[in-house]
This record gives structure tokens, C-alpha cells and sequence, in this order.
């Protein structure tokens, strides 16, 4: 996968939150604020400040481009985003607020895409059908343009690898293998090509069951499900804002606010990414703005806690879950002999040609610029 975008930088934390109501609140705030304290609730950087226009972001085109101090315009819908690992959050997807939005993800952001992303010190690469924005690490989208029209692979791939192993190799089975046998290593992330096809069938049969959970249903997929019948349900309802989670492994019960769900495997709730446990990150994540020290827009957020999130929490669960049952099958996988670097060599796909590692031209409509002006292509 040879083009590699560096993550999202969001210069400022108000723009991505739990809720996308909290989002429309804080853009209300924000607009009804004038002089020293816009400025103040904006947290201005070097490539971003209230008297800053920039450009409307790909695919959005009733976004304004005004300067922000000028023109704010219209609270702009949240998108759906990966704000941390296996936490879905949302984004106010405005270019005048985000230090570095990455246009060229959002030109080849559509239903047919997946975002690989190789989180520093995992073991494991993130999958996720939803835009990864913020301290995340490199993204490696699936396609270089919309409508999965051309895949992110080195060029001559596919076709090696159909004559190889006996059929025609698609590009979810290449991101497939890569989530059975890539592993993280001095050079980066490494991934070994099978040369025997039934490693590759194997391989592929593993990834396979690791993307459709890692997916959690994305895409109009089905929800992964824990095998046995066995499903977290909320046993009760929160009935006071959470300010601890706990967790009884004897009846596998997730205690929070005087709300419980069970059952929740040991492995779900141990899960870590980075030495932190998910579960433990995600609560955190949703009392941020109670904060003491959350200050200006960052403490803006529900007063109470929304039944949404509790409602989000099995799904959560589920695929934390079955990732971890996944753990010890992935990490006995191996590839076997692998294909030589001689061999990707002379079928032409070692080393990839320079314009593989750059975005794609995708522009199919004038992008507008800042201040509403429109650049010659």
C-alpha cells in the first residue's frame, strides 16, 4: 500500500467530540462570540485563526470559505470519525478549524473505502470504514479514488499474486493477509507474501473474520456476535453520571453511574492498545468536559449522560471481545516460505514507482478556495 497519509492534526480538541450535539453547541458559542473572546474560545494556532480563510473541504460544497471572523456561516453537520482506537466520535468538518485536514483523504472518502492505520507501538493495524483524525499515526487508504475505482497497491500486485495462487486476488484480500500476517518492524510494518496458496487461503480466511469484527457492521454489513449465544445487554440504566468503571469478573458485569452490562468477557474489558485498556480510554473520552481543567468550548458537553452511548457500549464490547478470543490464532499464524524481494522484482511490483506513493488526480468539480475563489487547473 505505497500511499501513506500522515493523520489528521486537529490543532484544537473542540472540534471532534462524543456527540454531535455538544459540536453544535460549541459552534453556537463560538459564533455568538465577538472580539477577544472569539478569539479566546477558538485557541488560534499557526495555521489556524479566526481571520483565516481556507478552502472548502473535498465532497462538501455548501461549505463556507469566508474568513471565519467575517462569515462563520452555518454549523456544518458532524461526520462520523475514528477519534481513537475502536472510539467512534464525530468532527465539525470545517477546513477553517482543522490545522491539517487532509483534503486528498477526504477527495476518496466514500462508502467503498477503509482506512488502514499503523498506530505507533500496536502490535495490530486499525481497519475502519470512518475517517481517522487525530493522534492516530500513518493512514493508508484502500483506493486512491472514489468508488474503489483504483487500489492503494503497488502496481502489479493483483496480477502476481492471481497467477500465484490459482485465482484473482482482490484488494480486501490483500488488506485481508495483511491483518493475518503483517507485523511491526524496525522498517516499519512488514508483510510477508505467502509463495504457498494454501497459507494464502488460510491467511486470508483469518483476516477475513478480523476485518468483519474490526468493521463492527460499517459498510451494511452484519454486527459480529459472540459465539455460544452469548450477548452484552444493559442490565440497567445509568441513573448518575459515571465517575468510575468497574468491572466484577466473577459475573462479568461492567458496573458505571449505577448502570451494569453483562456479560463482558475478561478479554473485552483487559483489551489495551498502547498500555491503555479501550474500555477504560473510551469512558474517559465522554467525561473529558467535566473536566476541572476543561476550559472554553472543551467544556461544553451533555449534563447528562446520553442513553446513546450506553447503547453503543455492546457493540463495543462485542468486538473487543472477540478480537481478544482472535489474539492467540493471529499471533500462532505463519506465512510460511515467503515470495522473494527477486521475485516482486521481476514481476515489476518491488520497488513501486514514485507516483503509486502520491495521491491520485480525483477532481471531478472546481474545489472552492478560500475567500469563495476557485484555482486554475
Amino acid at each position: 500500500m505505497p500511499w501513506a497519509v500522515g493523520g489528521l492534526r486537529l490543532g484544537r480538541d473542540w472540534v471532534a467530540a462524543p456527540d454531535p450535539v455538544s459540536l453544535r453547541a460549541r459552534w453556537a458559542a463560538l459564533t455568538a462570540a465577538e472580539g477577544a473572546e472569539r478569539e479566546r474560545l477558538f485557541r488560534p494556532s499557526r495555521s489556524r485563526t479566526p481571520a483565516a480563510g481556507a478552502a472548502a473541504l473535498p465532497g462538501r460544497r455548501s461549505a463556507a470559505t469566508a474568513r471565519f471572523a467575517d462569515e462563520p456561516g452555518p454549523c456544518p453537520d458532524p461526520v462520523r470519525i475514528l477519534r481513537a482506537p475502536f472510539d467512534e466520535q464525530w468532527l465539525l468538518p470545517d477546513q477553517r478549524l482543522i490545522d491539517a485536514a487532509r483534503p486528498e483523504l477526504w477527495r476518496v472518502r466514500d462508502e467503498h473505502q477503509l482506512f488502514a492505520v499503523e498506530t505507533p507501538a500496536a502490535p495490530d493495524l486499525l481497519v475502519t470504514a470512518h475517517l481517522p483524525a487525530g493522534r492516530l499515526g500513518r493512514i493508508r487508504p484502500l483506493h486512491r479514488r472514489p468508488g474503489g475505482a483504483e487500489p492503494n497497491l503497488a502496481p502489479g500486485l493483483l496480477p502476481l499474486l492471481g497467477e500465484r495462487y490459482g485465482g484473482w486476488a482482490t484488494p480486501e484480500d490483500v488488506l485481508c493477509w495483511i491483518l493475518a500476517a503483517g507485523r511491526p518492524g524496525p522498517r516499519g510494518y512488514e508483510v510477508p507474501l505467502a509463495a504457498d496458496a494454501g497459507r494464502w487461503r488460510e491467511g486470508l480466511e483469518l483476516g477475513q473474520r478480523l476485518l468483519t469484527v474490526r468493521l463492527r457492521g460499517a459498510r451494511g454489513g452484519e454486527p459480529p456476535r459472540l459465539p455460544g449465544g452469548r450477548r452484552p445487554y444493559v442490565r440497567s440504566a445509568v441513573v448518575t453520571w459515571p465517575h468510575e468503571v468497574a468491572y466484577d469478573s466473577e459475573s462479568e458485569t461492567l458496573g458505571f453511574g449505577g448502570g451494569t452490562v453483562s456479560p463482558v468477557p475478561a478479554g473485552a474489558w483487559e483489551y489495551e492498545v498502547q498500555g491503555v485498556r479501550v474500555l477504560e480510554a473510551w469512558f474517559a473520552a465522554r467525561s473529558a468536559h467535566r473536566d476541572p481543567e476543561a476550559d472554553g468550548l472543551e467544556a461544553l458537553g451533555p449534563a447528562e449522560w446520553p442513553q446513546s452511548w450506553t447503547s453503543e457500549l455492546p457493540a463495543l464490547i462485542t468486538t473487543l471481545a472477540l478480537l481478544a478470543d482472535l489474539a492467540p490464532e493471529r499471533a500462532a499464524f505463519e506465512p510460511g516460505p515467503a515470495l522473494s524481494a527477486g521475485e516482486l522484482r521481476a514481476a515489476g511490483v518491488l520497488p513501486p514507482p514514485g507516483w503509486a506513493r502520491r495521491p491520485a488526480s480525483v477532481l471531478d468539480h472546481q474545489e472552492e478556495g478560500p475567500g469563495g475563489q476557485f484555482a486554475l487547473l
